[in-house]
């Protein structure tokens, strides 16, 4: 038996929840912010990141976030942002990512959106070749921007409509956000073929979850942990198979949960919903994916089984192709039996 971290080093994954800039590593975000010194309040040091990191609360965690933002100030910066972020997934074992990207945030900072969509096309063969690590794009609404962003992410999701997109989402603060204000964008945004996964329950209750699902048509939550307080609602997602976006050690970090110990991922788990675990905001939040499957394994007290089947329900609910599923759970199941 192969010991615990080095079983979930090597572990095939997919990961579902994970922000584009939010997974900016020190290095890179120290380096675009010397680009742009004494325009940004981000530190050039490294080692001083991890405490401007250190958030106080959801809204600040938000403030901090849009200064990272503003550090990607052309097509180069987003280029480069995005293959070393597949770097990074690929160095743990990512075969598949559906990177959450806000194109409304940069091209309200001045990057034409055919520039930004060609940018991160061509970083994304360009990971591809280089790390084997397929990625696939939600535009994501920024909800604290109302809805002239999400009439602009709309606009730029079917008007440029890049071959990697598959879903359309919402992010950002939930609390004075309402959900149901976005229906019309989903709907159109549906009705174009993309998949619905908006964020919802983490900062706020389960009727935000409701919201997401009799609203937006959800098909996977982004974080939805207060679904444990509704067991109405936790029987409704179990019954449906619908996918949960996981973030532990991020619901820590933002004050959503007080600690990890009181986590409501045993509960979620125990109703038999289609739980995945994913690193949101990685660096920002001190963490990785390979981090948060061993949260996931200490507050659920599973071993290797456990967790190849926390990595198989990441790409069962995941918007990948039948065959490339099938691929990777082949190998999931083929790296248990020789390592697990």
């Amino acid at each position: 038996m192969t010991d615990l971290p080095t079983f979930i080093a090597g572990l095939p994954k997919a990961e579902l929840h994970v922000h584009h800039v939010g997974s900016a590593s020190p290095r890179i975000v120290a380096e675009l912010a010397a680009r742009h010194e004494g325009r940004t309040p981000v530190p050039t040091d490294p080692d001083a990141l991890a405490a401007y990191f250190e958030f106080r609360d959801f809204a600040h965690f938000i403030e901090v976030y849009l200064s990272v933002v503003d550090l990607i100030r052309d097509p180069e910066d987003v280029w480069i942002l995005t293959h070393e972020v597949a770097r990074e997934l690929a160095r743990q074992q990512v075969r598949y990512a559906e990177l959450t990207i806000t194109p409304y945030s940069h091209v309200r900072r001045g990057i034409p959106a055919p520039a930004f969509c060609e940018a991160i096309e061509d970083a994304r063969k360009r990971a591809q070749a280089d790390f084997g690590i397929e990625l696939q794009w939600c535009f994501d609404i920024p909800g604290e921007a109302g809805l002239p962003a999400a009439e602009e992410t709309l606009r730029i999701a079917l008007d440029e409509r890049p071959d990697g997109l598959v879903s359309f989402g919402l992010g950002g603060p939930e609390i004075g956000v309402p959900r149901p204000q976005f229906r019309p964008y989903f709907d159109q945004a549906r009705a174009a073929g993309l998949r619905s996964v908006p964020h919802a329950g983490e900062t706020t209750g389960p009727q935000t979850v409701w919201d997401a699902l009799n609203e937006l048509g959800a098909e996977r939550i982004g974080h939805g942990i207060s679904a444990a307080q509704d067991p109405q609602l936790l029987a409704y997602l179990a019954e449906r198979q619908i996918g949960m976006e996981v973030c532990p050690t991020s619901n820590v970090r933002t004050r959503a949960v007080a600690t990890l110990d009181e986590h409501p991922l045993p509960q979620l788990v125990e109703a038999g919903l289609l739980v995945t675990i994913n690193s949101d905001d990685p660096p920002m939040f001190g963490t990785t994916l390979n981090d948060e499957y061993a949260v996931a394994a200490r507050l659920l007290g599973i071993g290797a089984e456990g967790l190849a089947g926390l990595a198989r329900n990441a790409v069962t609910a995941s918007f990948l192709d039948p065959a490339g599923k099938q691929r990777i759970l082949a190998e999931i199941d083929a790296y248990l039996v020789t390592a697990g």
